[in-house]
């Protein structure tokens, strides 16, 4: 009996002993981590403060994506013999200079996908990559500064496709206006003298014309988060159907060091577009024109691997 009781004291005390050590233990790491969540507070500060200072900011971010597959006598689906793959990546990079009276913001955004189903059965199927998504835009903004939140400014935009039909059409937007940034990392752009070039090769819908430019950028990290949200709009003067916008949103949230995941999503409409796309793939007698074609919402999105510089 004795011996059951020692053993009965025994295994209550380690029980105990433990628990204390445990509650100790969490303790510890209470202190400690209060402690690093000071010191972050302390280095978030001086992050600030060396952000405010003049001079270059450079950087990128984006996204890589892709799958493989491969399917031999798999006959529940109509291609039972069959390799697909899609392989796609965006790229946000950055290159800013901020002066004392003056900034001069520079920004390229690339997106570019391929894809490939090749059915084995039919040798007539192409086994190559043809491209999916094709997206380049370069800007340029330059401003002085009027008081800490407005300045006169200036703005080259050019966008256009690389892997296919490189500048047919193209965008070049040129204006000059003003830029207001509310608060650090959101800059909108109020051009209202902003001519808008596009071009194109022989006889097409396409025309340049004089218009309104409104340009939106917020670009922010927090924690793990990186994002990037920016909607570039033209207005023209001389013809509604000539106006366009494209809104271009990235997010990437980090894993390990400069990895982690990433999600893209792009949006647009261009009528002068649809009706280019209506016009070549129309069947006879039909003849598309601007009041006739259906200016449907252009988007695309990608999902993969982020990575960050």
């Amino acid at each position: 009996m004795k011996k059951c009781i020692l053993c009965a004291a025994f295994v209550f005390g380690m029980a105990a002993m433990q628990a204390q050590t445990k509650e100790d233990l969490k303790s510890q790491k209470f202190e400690k981590q209060a402690e690093a969540n000071a010191l972050q507070a302390e280095a978030d500060a001086l992050q600030a403060q060396i952000n405010a200072l003049p001079g270059w900011r450079i950087g990128a971010f984006g996204t890589i994506g892709g799958s493989f597959s491969e399917f031999n006598n798999w006959y529940s689906q109509g291609t039972p013999n069959n390799s697909s793959a899609n392989l796609g990546f965006t790229v946000n990079a950055f290159a800013n200079l901020k002066g004392d009276t003056f900034f001069w913001r520079n920004a390229l955004n690339v997106n570019l996908a391929w894809v490939k189903l090749d059915d084995k059965d039919d040798p007539t199927d192409s086994s190559e990559f043809r491209e999916a998504t094709d997206v380049f835009n370069v800007s340029s903004l330059y401003g002085r500064k009027l008081s800490e939140k407005f300045a006169i400014s200036t703005l080259g935009e050019y966008r256009t496709t690389l892997l296919n039909n490189f500048n047919d059409p193209g965008y070049l937007d040129v204006g000059v206006g003003g830029t207001w940034t509310p608060i650090e990392n959101l800059f909108v752009v109020m051009h209202p003298l902003n001519y808008n070039f596009v071009f194109s090769s022989g006889d097409t819908v396409f025309e340049s014309s004089l218009g309104a430019k409104i340009v939106a950028d917020y670009t922010r990290q927090i924690g793990k988060i990186n994002f990037k949200s920016n909607l570039s709009l033209f207005y023209s003067y001389k013809d509604a159907d000539y106006s366009n916008y494209t809104w271009i949103n990235s997010f990437s949230y980090k894993l390990w060091k400069k990895i982690g995941l990433g999600f893209d999503f792009g949006l647009r409409q261009n009528k002068q577009e649809a009706l280019n796309y209506a016009l070549a793939n129309a069947v006879a007698p039909a003849s598309p024109t601007f009041d006739t074609v259906d200016n449907e919402l252009q988007t695309y999105w990608l999902l993969g691997l982020s990575y960050a510089f």
